[in-house]
């Protein structure tokens, strides 16, 4: 039979051989139905695209991919728990180093040592630094090899780092297995316990989210009282092996984090287009990103300070006797708080301008730190801790919704990644030099002053993103409307050359 190969042929010449073959159509019909799986096995042997579309219905991997439906619970509440664990475990010890950093100072300080201060702060330092600084690596990896495998790896390498620091007798060794093993350890961990739970969670994400992330400020309010009295009790050393505890159930609890989405399966690029995807240059494209990648780091070199020397320099005001742990738990409660209240106001607030609530947080930030050196009773400290911390969660809830508008959802991940470690450079040195201008004036009514300096600039840079946002979106619907005139233009001049070929026609055949 010869049906299958006369089929395009019949296609194209369709009512030019109608009258002729009127009748041999209607015989082929009934047999084109009992033949259809026939015919559909010669037409792809001949090319025919009209015949191939339900087997392109079949593929199973598209239909897996396109169907996927997360769990929305189920064995997600136990990665959600996890995932809370890890947050609250890595950024609570962060959190609480000012109290470690007074027990450090006895154990390696002397009173010749005029530097102390400087030289102590870069433990603490390097280890938030650190956390920032390996995120735009850890996204790579994670997508390379997996959540859990780089989630346990991580807990793992910080509980090693965690476990050499408890050994070690000098500050020098201490920068690298505190400030740097065992930090990256913690970022190693850290990322891939807010990844996982997007393969579980689509509609309750960001309850999820919220959920984790506060984790960090449960155990921000808790950390300094179980420090405080774990140091009293068993000494510096003894209270590392303790918090050896926590890492060692951080790798347990990576090892929940079973993977769900459908792995995308591997082309054949060239190393150039490899490279595209694993470092994403669209993001710097966009002038909003590049202010808001900048703007940031720079409101961020007095962040870390408060974290680090507000413990000592409430010893040196109030005395040694004084509840000074009140103050981190005060942070922890309102920054809780505010990452609750600014999530929801940040969804009233359209596109680009949810940066304004990152501007009035820098603002408040820097001048509560500027008003710590002022208060002398420590009540005031007291009301300061709670705004600070109320605007810290306004700060960092609404991190991920802006790079959403400033980027798109396709490029959030390693715009986010990139940022984190833009903020690793004032995370690391803002810290240190508080502690320096300690050791040369003899009190941090300087170091705190200057560190409400750079979030009140940092917050008027971001102002510019709004202006710079509006102005592109104004250029690009200008754009717009000169392609459809363009569009427009074509379509009608090919109108016309169309009549005129028809008029042509009706010419030659008079």
């Amino acid at each position: 039979m010869t049906e299958g190969n006369n089929t395009p042929e019949n296609d194209t010449a369709g009512p030019d051989e109608t009258p002729a073959g009127s009748e041999p159509a209607k015989e082929k019909r009934p047999e084109e139905e009992q033949d259809g799986e026939k015919e559909r096995t010669e037409s792809k042997e001949n090319g025919d695209s009209t015949l191939d579309i339900p087997e392109k219905n079949n593929a199973p991997g598209a239909k897996e991919e396109v169907e996927f439906v997360h769990p929305e619970g189920g064995w997600g509440w136990v990665v959600m728990l996890a995932s809370m664990w890890c947050n609250g475990s890595v950024f609570g010890i962060q959190n609480a180093f000012g109290v470690m950093f007074i027990y450090l100072l006895r154990e390696f300080g002397s009173e010749n040592d005029k530097d102390l201060q400087f030289r102590t702060s870069w433990v603490g330092s390097l280890s938030m630094g650190m956390i920032f600084f390996c995120s735009p690596i850890v996204s790579i990896f994670t997508d390379m090899l997996g959540c859990r495998i780089i989630a346990v790896g991580g807990a793992a390498v910080g509980l090693v780092g965690l476990l050499a620091s408890s050994f070690v007798t000098s500050l020098g060794p201490l920068y690298f297995t505190y400030g740097i093993v065992f930090s990256c350890g913690c970022s190693f961990a850290y990322q891939p316990s807010l990844v996982i739970l997007g393969h579980y969670f689509k509609k309750r994400l960001g309850l999820v989210n919220g959920i984790v992330t506060a984790g960090s400020s449960v155990f921000t309010i808790i950390m300094p009282f179980l420090l405080s009295g774990l140091l009293e009790r068993v000494g510096l050393y003894n209270t590392m092996r303790v918090l050896c505890i926590l890492m060692f159930v951080l790798i347990l609890a990576g090892c929940t984090y079973k993977p769900l989405l459908p792995v995308k399966p591997k082309d054949s690029q060239t190393g150039s287009s490899r490279l595209k995807q694993v470092f994403n240059v669209n993001i710097w494209k966009s002038w909003g990103y590049r202010i808001w990648a900048f703007g940031i780091p720079a409101a961020l070199y007095g962040y870390f300070v408060p974290y680090v020397h507000l413990m000592k320099h409430v010893e040196e005001r109030f005395g040694k006797d004084t509840n000074k742990e009140v103050l981190l738990m005060c942070i922890g409660i309102t920054s809780c708080i505010g990452r609750l209240i600014f999530g929801i106001v940040a969804d009233y607030i359209n596109g680009v301008n949810k940066v304004f609530l990152q501007v009035a947080s820098f603002v408040v930030i820097g001048l509560m730190s500027m008003m710590i050196p002022v208060c002398h009773v420590f009540g005031g400290l007291v009301a300061v801790c709670l705004l600070m911390g109320l605007f810290d969660g306004c700060f960092i809830c609404i991190m991920a919704p802006i790079a959403f508008e400033l980027v798109g959802a396709k490029d959030v991940s390693q715009a986010i990644g990139f940022l984190l470690g833009l903020m690793s450079v004032p995370m690391t040195v803002g810290p240190p030099i508080a502690g320096y201008l300690r050791d040369k004036m003899g009190h941090y009514d300087m170091a705190f002053y200057l560190a409400g300096v750079p979030p009140i600039i940092g917050g008027a840079l971001l102002c510019l993103i709004p202006w710079v946002e509006a102005k592109r979106k104004r250029r690009e619907k200008k754009e717009a409307l000169k392609g459809e005139q363009e569009a427009t233009q074509k379509m009608i001049e090919h109108e016309k050359a169309q009549e005129d070929v028809q008029h042509k026609a009706g010419e030659s055949v008079l």
